[in-house]
């Protein structure tokens, strides 16, 4: 049976260099990152460019989309939210797309990659500091110190509701990537069985039967994942820059 954690190796495809003793060079992620991007482009711009009365498909599924990230920032963080919808529609397309890529057969998942999570992880958080502080002031700081809170337990609370803002980098980039590797690993092993199997002949061949009938429900089962992923990812980013907007509430 082949590793299952195979498909997870970043392979160096060639060497773009050496600055300050770091070595840099082009990855099969980076790649696959391009390729989302650029298939993402294509997407939009090729479902948008008719824009007629009555949608295409395509322009169907686009508009659902932009419906879909505008109403859950307009949900979570009002009106004044919406200037954060390039934002959090990149995003959300970004990790959609890199997702679905993912589950084809030897493809290589983008968001399996702790360093991808954590990088798109952080964009959030320091966009959310940054905007907190600019918009508000001081004033930001009221995010730790809810309102109504006895002044007895009061510091308590603050340590709390730190450590809560500066564990959200690590629950957001690890829920997208412990879901993601876990996935793949799981069909891998499955997919494994079935090719282990069907080499014992005929009687393999039954065998192969319920860990293929197991693929095909887990591959339906992580397109479901893969969706809902992204869409957990979108919306815990939208309740974060609604503290940015609204940190006293």
């Amino acid at each position: 049976m082949a590793d299952p954690i195979v498909q997870f190796r970043i392979k160096e495809i060639f060497p773009l260099g050496e600055v300050g003793g770091i070595e840099f060079a082009l990855t099969n992620s980076a790649v696959y990152m391009f390729a989302v991007i650029a298939l993402i482009s294509v997407f939009l711009i090729a479902s948008t460019s008719g824009r007629g009365l009555v949608p295409t498909r395509w322009q169907s599924v686009a508009e659902m989309l932009y419906e879909l990230v505008a109403s859950t920032l307009r949900n979570t963080a009002g009106t004044e939210g919406m200037k954060f919808f390039p934002l959090v529609f990149s995003l959300f397309t970004f990790v959609l797309f890199a997702n679905f890529i993912g589950l084809f057969p030897y493809f290589f998942t983008v968001t399996s990659q702790i360093i991808v999570t954590f990088a798109l992880a952080m964009l959030v958080i320091l966009t959310v500091i940054i905007y907190g502080f600019m918009r508000n002031g001081a004033g930001f700081l009221k995010l730790f110190a809810p309102s109504g809170v006895p002044a007895a337990i009061l510091p308590v609370i603050v340590v709390i509701e730190i450590l809560s803002f500066l564990s959200r980098p690590i629950s957001l980039s690890l829920r997208l990537f412990g879901n993601m590797l876990a996935g793949h690993i799981v069909l891998k092993v499955f997919a494994g069985f079935i090719v282990s199997l069907s080499a014992f002949g005929i009687g393999g061949m039954l065998g192969a039967v319920l860990p293929f009938g197991m693929t095909v429900a887990l591959t339906a089962l992580e397109f479901l994942v893969a969706f809902l992923q992204a869409y957990v990812f979108t919306i815990l980013t939208c309740v974060y820059l609604n503290d940015a907007i609204h940190p006293s509430h």
